[in-house]
């Protein structure tokens, strides 16, 4: 288990720190909802864990398999929907990794990436699409 706690900073912005790290950060509503927009929105930082998770799911497949993805790149773009409630609608990814397209282990990477823990934890409501992009040389 691990516990983040969550302050109303006022202004409609939050500050979260990890319990096990003390790492902090703060969230400020978007544009588009009464805020500044200047931080992360909450719903920005679904798609900042998604990003992360799968390249994280990379980063460990790799480790596991003896492969260099230093450099690799995902690029998360939200959209958000008020039917029938404020909500992501659909996260689109486009994954960039450092390995040749006909390489041994891209099924194998895909599988492991399409497995990502926050893919598997959103609403099956959410679009999710995720594009792959290898461009390592053979």
């Amino acid at each position: 288990m691990v516990q983040v706690d969550v302050t109303y900073l006022g202004g409609l912005r939050t500050e979260a720190t990890h319990g096990p790290s003390g790492g902090m950060l703060q969230t400020d509503a978007p544009l588009d909802n009464c805020g500044r927009g200047e931080l992360f929105s909450p719903t920005d930082l679904v798609g900042a864990a998604l990003g992360t998770c799968v390249l994280t799911i990379l980063g460990i497949y790799a480790q596991k398999h003896g492969l260099e993805v230093a450099g690799a790149s995902a690029s998360v773009q939200k959209e958000m929907t008020a039917v029938p409630v404020r909500r992501i609608s659909r996260l689109t990814t486009r994954i960039v990794i450092p390995l040749p397209p006909e390489n041994a282990h891209r099924e194998a990477i895909e599988r492991a990436i399409l497995s990502c823990p926050v893919h598997a934890s959103l609403s099956a409501e959410m679009e999710k699409p995720i594009e792959f992009v290898w461009q390592g040389q053979a």
